[in-house]
């Protein structure tokens, strides 16, 4: 097992880079093509031909009311692509924190004065045990 003093500071190092993540938004962007319907239409009607465009949508789900997102500008894809990666980056340390957070709670001693302490007896609240006695 490590020692304490190392995984505090490799915590410490975690939240340094956390910090640096900078500006992140979740969810993903999907590159979508459509067809008119129109008979006239030249794009549509060539063959092998995808339609009209590509069209760029950021979309996420949000909890309790589905999915939700809007349609990006060519020159806004790019930033929110970094800004979607940025994401991905917080996760992954968001995760590594709480692995070495975990393993910190288990390294650290128990303090000396509940170590002789039992554990209260489930089920009964301290109220209810004090007026019995």
């Amino acid at each position: 097992m490590q020692l304490l003093a190392e995984l505090e500071a490799r915590r410490a190092r975690l939240f340094e880079r956390l910090a640096a993540v900078g500006d992140f938004r979740r969810g993903s962007v999907s590159e979508n093509w459509r067809r008119c319907g129109k008979p006239s239409c030249r794009r549509c009607a060539e063959p092998g031909s995808r339609g009209h465009g590509p069209r760029w949508l950021w979309t996420r789900t949000v909890p309790g009311r589905g999915t939700t997102g809007r349609q990006l500008r060519a020159e806004e894809l790019g930033k929110v692509r970094a800004e979607l990666e940025s994401y991905r980056r917080f996760a992954a340390l968001a995760e590594e924190i709480a692995e070495v957070s975990e393993a910190i709670c288990e390294a650290r001693p128990v303090p000396a004065a509940a170590a002789g302490q039992a554990p209260d007896p489930e089920g009964q609240k301290r109220a209810l045990r004090s007026a019995r006695v």
